[in-house]
């Protein structure tokens, strides 16, 4: 009986130790595996605060960069509402920028009079005067209308130096709630000058190819706006050819030159297509005389280019569709006109409230406009006007409920009257004998008549 009972109880014994010793190596794994849980988060904690204080300062510096360019741009208000709006407002050097930012904005002056803002244009730019003044027969019209990249170049240049800011046409004045046109405060450090700058007909147009232009406006691999350009050895090659990104470079390289971002106003007609791409239906349609087998993905391609100019801070202006002369023409024919740019070239840049009238021309004289081909221009969203007007170094005129300015051609003509004395309104924005491309046909001759001239 004692021999089968102890016999009985070994295996329940066993049973009982091999129990207990899986739960003693459950117990050590669970330890094992909290221990190391614990391990691993104290690992991840110490690499995850680092990571956070490195993600925290390049939010910072991001946000400090962010602030800077638009107080260098005169834009205090918005760099300080950008830094006050942040995640990390109470950090130290984020309070010292706002400090910084609000004690400059009341350094700044308004500027007296909104009349006196001058404005000048320029066309297409040459940038091989070798092509462009090559004896043919556009020589002429490129010397008369035209400038160098070189020349264009050292004009900015010296508008810089000299103070000019580039604003757009409703920093100057704007329409309020009741549709009344009303001057805007323009809010400057001392000593600068706002300056209204656009260019014309940049459509680079067909009768332009291998005369030494840009052939197009296009996008680079990161997206932002070039040229296309086909240089000496017939390759297409992308840079900065032409008025709107020598421009862009240079405000990246001085944002101080720019008034909240603005930079210029692009005058298109549609006749050709606009930006170098042939996107007119009735020039390049399937019922044109010279169709384009490509008109729509030249119409798309175009659309990204206006959009990202626009981005950029530039504004479109009509310049009529077939580059007319709004004075001369009948009303009716400008409605015709007037249609076709709406029909052809606002759904690729967008509606415009600007139109920039060809050959300098004007609907109306110095008085107020009142005529029928105002009231239909009005009717058609159009609430600035332009002309030219080189005898003065600014004029403009604030209507009831539009804003009309004259434009300065900075061009050939314009230069060449410098250089002889008949005209010195460029005079005060740079110094065209300095400026003066030597690889102009006239240029040894005017240059050394300018020289006589200022002795």
């Amino acid at each position: 009986m004692k021999k089968c009972f102890t016999l009985t109880l070994i295996p329940i014994l066993l049973i009982i130790a091999f129990m207990v010793g899986c739960q003693d190596h459950t117990s050590t794994t669970n330890i094992a595996k909290i221990h190391s849980h614990s391990s691993q988060k104290e690992h991840h904690d110490k690499n995850s605060k680092p990571n956070k204080i490195k993600e925290e300062k390049t939010q910072k510096e991001q946000l400090l960069a962010q602030a800077k360019v638009s107080a260098e741009q005169y834009d205090y208000q918005k760099s300080i509402t950008l830094l006050k709006q942040s995640d990390i407002s109470k950090d130290v050097d984020i309070q010292s920028a706002i400090d910084t930012y609000e004690k400059q904005m009341k350094n700044l002056v308004t500027w007296p009079d909104n009349s006196q803002i001058s404005h000048l244009f320029f066309h297409s730019l040459i940038v091989d005067p070798s092509k462009a003044f090559d004896g043919d027969d556009m020589t002429q019209g490129y010397e008369d209308y035209m400038v160098t990249t070189n020349e264009f170049k050292k004009i900015i240049n010296q508008l810089y130096e000299r103070g000019y800011v580039l604003l757009n046409l409703e920093n100057i004045a704007k329409l309020d709630k009741k549709g009344k046109m009303v001057n805007q405060d323009i809010k400057l450090p001392p000593g600068k000058k706002p300056m209204i700058l656009s260019q014309d007909d940049v459509s680079y147009y067909e009768y332009m190819k291998n005369d030494g232009f840009a052939k197009n406006l296009t996008l680079d691999a990161n997206g932002n706006v070039t040229n296309t350009y086909v240089n000496e050895k017939g390759k297409a090659v992308q840079g900065a050819y032409d008025l709107v990104p020598i421009v862009d470079n240079f405000v990246k390289k001085h944002p101080d030159f720019s008034y909240k971002g603005a930079k210029g106003i692009i005058s298109l007609t549609g006749y050709s297509g606009v930006l170098g791409y042939r996107t007119s239906e009735s020039d390049y349609g399937p019922n044109s005389d010279e169709p384009n087998p490509n008109i729509k993905k030249d119409q798309q391609q175009a659309e990204k280019v206006a959009n990202a100019l626009k981005k950029e801070g530039w504004r479109f202006a009509s310049h009529t569709w077939g580059h007319l002369n709004a004075k001369e023409v009948s009303l009716d024919h400008l409605k015709k006109d007037t249609s076709k740019w709406k029909k052809e070239v606002e759904p690729i840049v967008g509606p415009t409230d600007t139109i920039i009238f060809a050959f300098g021309s004007d609907i109306g004289d110095w008085k107020q406009y009142s005529n029928d081909k105002y009231h239909y221009l009005k009717s058609q969203g159009f609430n600035y006007y332009a002309n030219v007007d080189a005898s003065k170094a600014y004029w403009s005129q604030l209507g009831p409920d539009y804003f009309r300015q004259a434009r300065i051609n900075v061009d050939g003509l314009r230069m060449r009257e410098a250089l002889t004395g008949e005209n010195n309104v460029l005079k005060q924005f740079f110094d065209v004998k300095q400026s003066f491309d030597s690889l102009r046909p006239t240029a040894k001759k005017l240059i050394l008549k300018g020289s006589k001239n200022n002795s």
